[in-house]
């Protein structure tokens, strides 16, 4: 199986202390050397630099039409990585993207990219017995306490079909 993600996804999930479920739940991930660059040099992510660069699991990738990247980004308004992810899932007919940026699903939608996010992530691994319910509602907690952007509805949704008695 051949996955891409954005930045978004990685960031989340090294934030809730569960980089690992992509491992778990893909073996490797493809990251766009624009997610790369933005997760490793941006100084807003110092914290997460060492285990970006260090993740075995982890591929950086070039995407070989850069034309296409600008052209996208020129049209949707979409940041770099972003582009180049959707770019090389297309170069690479990859099997799934994953992002969470509402933009970028719009846009992957209109090119029927199959993709999933961070809380699909946790769904999944619910489903394959990787996380327990507890484990979910802990993930979720850290992840709204650091300020990363997630919608309350979804995730109580999540938390009902983790089998949770717990709303945020």
């Amino acid at each position: 199986m051949i996955v891409i993600s954005d930045t978004t996804p990685i960031l989340s999930l090294l934030k809730a202390g569960r980089l690992d479920l992509l491992q778990k739940l893909y073996e490797s991930v493809i990251i766009p050397e624009a997610v790369y660059d933005e997760l490793t040099i941006n100084p807003l992510f110092k914290n997460e630099r060492d285990k970006i660069s260090g993740c075995p699991f982890l591929k950086v990738e070039k995407t070989e039409n850069l034309k296409s990247v600008r052209i996208l980004r020129d049209v949707t308004g979409l940041d770099a990585g972003e582009s180049e992810a959707l770019i090389i899932y297309d170069e690479k007919q990859a099997d799934l993207l994953l992002i969470d940026e509402h933009k970028e699903r719009s846009v992957a939608k209109r090119m029927s990219v199959e993709y999933i996010g961070t809380l699909g992530i946790f769904m999944l691994a619910y489903d394959k017995k990787i996380l327990s319910t507890e484990e979910i509602e802990k993930c979720l907690n850290i992840l709204l306490n650091k300020n990363i952007r997630l919608s309350r509805r979804l995730c109580n949704k999540v938390l009902c079909y983790v089998g949770s008695d717990k709303t945020i």
